[in-house]
């Protein structure tokens, strides 16, 4: 299976918005559910432009299967924040997101020049946190009820990467 990633596009949004209400997806997404193809839209044109995220669509041969990016890309600190969300469930755990998360680090680490890609992740996500281990981020430390998701406040986990690190 042939894993790459491409810009995100207008067009991609219906698929993004169906992903993202589909409830084998969104536990620990943090997003007001269910979301719209109209709001998203409003999201999509409201960040045309800007330097300060990446957005893409992960594909299997030629397939959309989820999303991948990074976020809050700090030039002057040399660091972003790293996120995915596979949306067709029939492609969870067969190493699309693993090669998707290496193409991404390869795009913030040697096309940004970024030092350091970071994440934040849910203490009880741990088919995530075996991700980010085997892609290579190092486990950080646990941020205690860093946020609300879902009407509780959750512990998070921080992870690193960097570009030192990518280099080995």
């Amino acid at each position: 299976m042939k894993i790459s990633i491409r810009k995100f596009e207008r067009s991609d949004i219906p698929k993004k918005v169906e992903w993202i209400n589909n409830p084998e997806n969104n536990q620990f997404l943090h997003y007001d559910i269910p979301i719209c193809v109209e709001k998203t839209e409003k999201w999509f044109d409201s960040h045309q432009g800007e330097d300060s995220r990446y957005d893409a669509v992960i594909e299997a041969d030629g397939v959309p299967v989820g999303t991948i990016g990074l976020l809050s890309i700090d030039r002057k600190n040399s660091k972003a924040e790293y996120y995915i969300a596979m949306g067709e469930t029939a492609y969870k755990g067969k190493g699309v997101a693993k090669e998707a998360s290496r193409l991404i680090l390869k795009y913030g680490f040697e096309e940004l020049g970024l030092n350091r890609i970071y994440l934040f992740t849910e203490v009880e996500n741990v088919a995530a946190q075996k991700l980010f281990e085997r892609v290579g981020f190092v486990r950080e430390g646990v941020i205690r009820q860093d946020i609300m998701s879902h009407g509780k406040y959750v512990d998070r986990i921080a992870y690193g990467f960097l570009r030192e690190e990518w280099s080995r």
